[in-house]
């Protein structure tokens, strides 16, 4: 019979109260199979209308699991709750009624819905552990990203792994929170889980602020493929040149926003040669309606917003649009979509600014690089080909504006004290290079340390550090966060920044000369470890730059205690802006074209 007539006969019987619970499911099934979801939906609704069983706990399940396929979320949400008034015990529909708040944006109400799964199931229920460990997982997950309660996110998370410790999804999280929480040593066995296990399982944006070794990034890169990345998927693009009179540059992200990597190429969309090139914007971002995504939205021609579509869809827009170098502004970072990658929509595929290491993926050809920053001897452990800028990697925004200066007193600061500061964010500080600090702030009296207050939980585990170092925690100053301009004119009141390792600041450090504030870092082996080194060395500032520990606490101090040298120092800084090639935007701007017309034209060859 055709599916006509079994969903008529179907609906007859639902509709008289004959068709048998057993019978919906099966017949419900069959429609879904043949892609006739509405058909399904259609059924539950009349049978749940007509029929009142010791089963409708689950019809009305089913029919929430149905209605969000379709993406009728305040359908899925009552469906849901007509099975948990049905059954309180019902643990699924509990579960996904979490996922349909947060997909509605109802955080509290999803939080609230996998904490009582969390109440209500016992380790030692075997049959329900799944879905305990899948609650204690999005609770860990939804409490990291969207309220940053850090601690809440680390305790469900521990607790997950103490009941199944081979989860390596959550031990890449519990590993990252761990180092957000100023939690040292980063890397700590507990229960079953070991340091190996934990160190196999790191991602690679976790991992550039925990070593240096390439080696050890390009291998956790690799591992994130492997695990998380389609493979095999035929390439919608050919590898040949498609002959525009204007080569069609695509850049890819989920952070045209109030977002570094946004805040760093906003300029180098604006300035694009129009006559030779066009430029597509490729959106999944729904963050605000601020001044910066403005500028970003006019800075391209074409402006494609692809939160709705799936990431082969995305990928097909892409090769619609004949796109010959898409440039993916994400590589492994939080919001990335290596798989709308993978499909290899665009000839030529580059990775650019937003994971300061090699990303492992297949389908990205090429890194843009300077010779500082990826020496030709380190070059091998990259999975990328590099495309070397001649003076420096990273681009700017010339027009980005700062507030007002404020005065030390506004900042809590000492009047007459040298005011170090280290803005990065609280993950990227290491035990070593915070060891450094103490031993600095001791042999500079009377000088204060001034960071970026990033959570709670580490400004505590910090200030305990700081006890133990022998150091008057008065000496260490948190400052708040603030708007973009606020930030930018802080830098003003401090005297010398202080770099971490092995994850420099990027565009931390470019806000900071940009201010005329001397930068002083710690040069290693990888990517994000060379970052600050590469400004550095494009603004003529080596002596700024230092490769181990000692020196770098050696030059920190006598910059500190010897006024001169730093009041020279200072003022070369304050021309980097003025002159130079580290700000000259257009400059940058005509270098990469020229690279991306070569590998262009090379395709036709």
């Amino acid at each position: 019979m055709s599916i006509e007539t079994d969903f008529t006969l179907a609906i007859q019987k639902a509709w008289q109260g004959t068709l048998e619970h057993t019978q919906l499911l099966s017949c419900a099934g069959e429609l879904e199979a043949k892609g006739q979801i509405s058909l399904s939906i259609v059924l539950y609704q009349t049978w749940l209308k007509r029929n009142q069983t010791a089963f409708n706990h689950v019809a009305w399940f089913n029919l929430g699991a149905s209605l969000f396929k379709v993406n009728d979320l305040d359908g899925t949400k009552e469906a849901y709750l007509q099975a948990i008034q049905l059954d309180p015990e019902f643990i699924q529909p509990r579960f996904n009624l979490g996922m349909t708040y947060e997909r509605l944006g109802m955080i509290d109400d999803a939080i609230r819905e996998w904490r009582w799964i969390d109440d209500n199931i016992f380790p030692n229920q075997l049959e329900k552990r799944s879905m305990l460990l899948l609650a204690l997982n999005n609770l860990g997950r939804l409490l990291e990203t969207y309220d940053k309660r850090y601690h809440s996110a680390l305790g469900y998370m521990t607790k997950s792994l103490m009941l199944e410790p081979n989860q390596p999804d959550v031990l890449h999280h519990w590993v990252f929170l761990r180092a957000k929480h100023c939690v040292w040593p980063v890397y700590e066995a507990f229960s079953d889980v070991n340091i190996e296990l934990l160190r196999q399982s790191t991602s690679a944006l976790a991992m550039i602020s925990l070593s240096d070794d390439p080696q050890m990034q390009l291998t956790a890169a690799y591992h994130y493929v492997e695990n998380k990345v389609l493979n095999n998927v035929p390439a919608l693009a050919q590898p040949s040149a498609y002959g525009h009179k204007k080569i069609r540059i695509g850049y890819c992200s989920s952070d045209f926003c109030l977002h570094p990597v946004a805040m760093l190429t906003v300029e180098l969309f604006e300035l694009h040669n129009r006559d030779d090139f066009e430029i597509y914007g490729y959106c999944w971002t729904n963050q605000g309606d601020s001044a910066l995504r403005q500028r970003v939205i006019k800075g391209m021609d074409h402006f494609e917003t692809i939160l709705h579509l799936s990431d082969e869809a995305t990928a097909s827009l892409i090769r619609e649009h004949e796109i010959d170098v898409l440039i993916d502004l994400h590589g492994q970072t939080l919001g990335a979509r290596p798989n709308m990658l993978a499909y290899r929509p665009a000839p030529i595929q580059i990775t650019y600014l937003g994971l300061p290491a090699t990303t492992g993926l297949p389908s990205i050809d090429y890194v843009i690089a300077d010779e500082f920053l990826v020496p030709e001897e380190y070059a091998q452990f990259y999975s990328e080909k590099m495309i070397y800028m001649p003076d420096v990697y990273q681009v700017s925004d010339r027009q980005r504006k700062h507030g007002p200066i404020p005065v030390r007193e506004q900042c809590q600061l000492p009047q007459d004290a040298f005011v170090f500061c280290s803005f990065n964010n609280n993950y990227k500080y290491t035990p070593e290079v915070f060891a450094s600090w103490m031993n600095i702030l001791k042999r500079v009296p009377g000088s204060v340390l001034w960071l970026l207050a990033d959570n709670p939980w580490s400004e505590i585990n910090l200030k305990n550090t700081v006890k133990q170092s022998g150091i008057d925690p008065q000496r260490i100053i948190f400052a708040p966060r603030v708007s973009p301009e606020d930030y930018l004119a802080r830098f003003a009141t401090a005297d010398l920044f202080l770099d971490t390792f092995p994850f420099n600041a990027g565009t931390t450090a470019n806000d900071v000369l940009w201010m005329g504030l001397p930068i002083l870092t710690m040069t290693g082996k990888s990517f994000a470890s060379r970052m600050a080194g590469a400004l550095l060395t494009s603004a003529d500032l080596p002596e700024l730059i230092t490769y181990n520990l000692q020196d770098y606490e050696n030059m920190a101090v006598t910059l500190a205690q010897d006024s001169s040298r730093y009041q020279l120092l200072r003022k070369k800084v304050q021309e980097v802006r003025l002159n130079g090639v580290l700000f000259d935007t257009p400059r940058f701007v005509k270098n990469l074209e020229e690279r991306l017309s070569t590998l262009v034209a090379d395709l036709s060859r």
